[in-house]
Parts: C-alpha cells; structure tokens; sequence
C-alpha cells in the first residue's frame, strides 16, 4: 500500500544523504517534497501540516548542522516523527479480568468488520483464549451467514440468536458463552453505507447493555480520508478504544493509516493485511514507520519465522541440503511456508534495503509465479520428485502439459533447482549453525534460504 509513498521519500532521503551539509534552503525543499508526497499519499491536510512543522523545527536546529552526516540526522528524525504520527510506542488490546471478557467491534458497511471479527476471534485463540462470536447485523442475514461459516471454517462457535432487536441478541450471545465456558465475547455489529444518527444509538444501546471491556472500530485502508472521517464521527458519538485498519495489503495510498491516529486521537491496534484468516497482526508504529521509510522490518520477519517454520523440521532441511538430499517435496513445503508468512513480496518488503534493490531493477514480485512452480511439482509423480534427474524430454512435456505451462518452463525450474542444491551443498548452509566450512554462512534460527 506504501510502496509509492516509500518509493518518494527514499528518493528524497537519498538526495538528502548526498550533500556534505545542509542549508536551511535545503531542508525546505526536502520538507516541501515530502509535504507534496504526503498529499499524494491522501494523508489529512492537517496533518501533514502539523508533521511537516515538526519535522523542519526539528531539521533546521543544532541537532542537524552540527552532525557530520546531517543527512541521515534528517531520515532519523523523519522516522521518530512518523512512528509517532502512525501512535508512538503501539497500543495493546486490554481485556479484565472478568470472564467473559466482551470486544465489540463497529464501522462502517464494507470495511471489512464481519471477516476482522473473525480474525480477531482467530488471533485471540491462539494466543491462548477460547473466543465466541456474536452476530449481530440483523439488518443483513448475508453477513450472519458469512460470520457462520467463517467460524465453521475456525472452529470458533457462533451466537446468532432469534429475532430482530440487536441488543438483545448481544445479551443473550454474552450469556450463551458464559454457559458455554467461553473467556470473550467478540461482537459483531451492524453496519451501514454512511454514519447515521439511528446507527449510532443502536451501537450506543448494544454498548450500554454489554458493557465491552474493549470497542474496535475496522477502517477500510482503500477508502482515505472517508474513513478518517468515519472514524472522527464515531470517536465522538461512541468512544471507542482502538481501530482495526482493514485492506492494508491492498493499493491505495495508505492516507488514513497515516491519519486516523491524529484526528482521532485513537491508536491503530491491528491490521489485517491479507485475506486469509490468520492475516491479522497487532500494529507496531516504529516498525511500519520503518517500512514505509525502506529500513525493513527484520523483528517481524524473524516472529513470522519462528511462528510458522518447525525447529526440528528447519534442522532436518538444512541436513538435507547439505547432503544433497533435497527434493522437489521439500521445495515444495518450501513454497507453503512461504505462502503461510505472508507471501513473497510481503517478505521482502521486511527485508532492509531489498526496497531499493527492487526499484533499481524496475521490476515486480510475481506472486503467481510460485504458483506456477507448485503446479509444475504437482504435475510430476512422487518417483520424479524424489530424483529429478529421471525426468527425460517425454516426461517434461507430459509435466508441463499437466500444469499448463510451457515445456521452457519446466526446463528452466530444473536447471534452477540443480544450481540451488549444488550451491547449498557448496557453502553448507546451516540456519542457527556454526560453520564448519571456510565460506560457510549463516541464517537466523528457523530461516531458510530463499529459492
């Protein structure tokens, strides 16, 4: 979503960064850039004004003409204010001690509120909680349903209760999962098109009747300053705690992440970057900030890894490399693992500097392209993924045919995947190992190299 926002200011930085020493002609110029590229980005006029006004108080000061390398002063200072415009040191979702504790969660029709209640459920329960879900938009028996089978899809049991009054719904789904043994009650409320008085009150009655230890408001990433908006006429009407932001994945200009926590004054949470049910994650300011600004995110990559990749089976891949016993089944576990951390190019982007490598090669992550390596590895039989070396020039074509590629495709992932394994075996990979190799390298525990 910040790619072209990230693009601008690494390119400013960069001219920045050039120069011996700054003027204050200097500092103007860049800050006027990175006021116009704020403003592209659809962040609140208010608040680039404000941020920008900060950011130049604090460039044009000792703190920068008295630096030898004044330009990496300004980046340093342009990344403490951006993680405290996206809400300084993050905020955490705070439950009592009450069983169950109850989460209510609120916004506007098409934010995405139905499926982030169902994420929230899902995160919730793996850190330990057992959730239940409450359907509460009355109003749509589409979303009722959606939420249902998403909790089908979960195992995560869902109160839908009888008739048409909200509130009392929401009553009787707290009391269903207090005799049900469940710890939270995640509500989901109605939404509509547009913030309406009568949409208020009723949030506003479900409130007063359940009493939520915690109010979340989902913001749809790609609608900009409509969603700040939206937010603004809800912190006044309903006081809510924190905001979900929705879609993130998605290519807007990423104004209202930038946004809602100034004119709100309410903090971001979590965001859900991703369609899939485990695509939800608690919202870390300093480290979005350096995203955006091209730094990385290595803290989040490596608490992916360690979420998703098995110590003992990352052991036995690296034994496996280095003995040249790797196979296309392992490629292809590989892929999954890959997919299961967010996705190529998400995994990049938390990589420092791979940003600049990418736009000096004018080039794109194709995410389709892993799929097309997973239909070939299915497309040959267990014999040929085992020993790749038996797949002659019928067999190739009958693989290729198989996965609907071209038989070139088929030829190039082969000779990829020879000069892989021979360049593994080569340098003994050995992620959290010691070497025992002059040239041998090292990965971070549970990191595998990338194919």
């Amino acid at each position: 979503m910040f790619q072209n926002l990230s693009d601008r200011l690494q390119s400013i930085f960069a001219n920045l960064s050039s120069r011996g020493r700054l003027t204050e002609s200097d500092v103007d110029a860049a800050m006027r850039e990175i006021r116009v590229a704020l403003l592209e980005a659809d962040v609140n006029l208010m608040v680039v004004k404000s941020f920008i006004s900060a950011i130049r108080e604090r460039a044009i000061g000792a703190e920068v003409t008295a630096s030898l390398t004044p330009g990496q002063v300004v980046v340093r200072i342009v990344l403490e204010e951006l993680t405290t415009l996206l809400g300084g040191g993050g905020a955490k979702l705070t439950l009592t001690g009450r069983i169950p504790a109850i989460v209510m969660v609120v916004g506007l029709q098409g934010s995405g509120k139905t499926t982030a209640s169902a994420k929230l459920a899902n995160l919730l329960r793996k850190q330990g909680r057992r959730p239940m879900l409450v359907a509460c938009d009355v109003y749509r028996p589409a979303a009722i349903d959606q939420l249902e089978a998403l909790g089908r899809e979960l195992e995560i049991p869902v109160y839908r209760g009888e008739g048409s009054d909200p509130v009392e719904i929401a009553a009787l789904g707290v009391k269903a999962a207090v005799e049900h043994l469940r710890d939270v009650v995640i509500v989901d409320t109605a939404g509509r098109l547009h913030v309406d008085e009568e949409m208020m009150a009723e949030v506003a009655r479900i409130r007063d009747t359940i009493r939520p230890d915690q109010i979340l408001m989902v913001v749809d990433a790609m609608t900009g300053q409509d969603a700040v908006l939206a937010a603004s006429a809800f912190a006044e009407r309903i006081a809510f705690d924190g905001v979900i932001i929705s879609k993130l994945d998605g290519d807007a200009r990423g104004g209202a992440a930038l946004s809602v926590k100034k004119v709100t004054g309410k903090p971001i949470m979590f965001a859900s970057a991703g369609e899939k049910l485990d695509a939800l994650e608690q919202f870390h300011p300093d480290r979005m900030a350096k995203r955006i600004l091209g730094m990385g995110d290595v803290v989040t990559l490596i608490e992916k890894a360690q979420e998703n990749i098995d110590a003992e089976e990352a052991a036995n891949l690296e034994h496996r490399l280095r003995t040249s016993q790797f196979t296309f089944d392992d490629f292809l576990a590989q892929l999954r693992q890959v997919k299961k951390m967010g996705g190529l190019e998400s995994l990049l982007n938390m990589m420092p500097g791979v940003g600049k490598l990418k736009g000096l090669a004018d080039t794109e992550i194709d995410e389709r392209g892993l799929d097309r390596t997973a239909a070939i590895i299915h497309s040959m039989s267990a014999k040929e993924r085992a020993n790749p070396r038996i797949i002659n020039g019928s067999r190739r074509e009958r693989i290729a045919k198989g996965a609907g590629v071209l038989v070139t495709d088929v030829n190039q992932l082969l000779k990829q995947f020879e000069q892989t394994r021979k360049l593994m075996k080569q340098f003994g990979v050995a992620p959290g190992g010691k070497g025992r190799r002059k040239g041998r390298f090292k990965l971070p525990p549970g990191m595998n190299p990338p194919f």
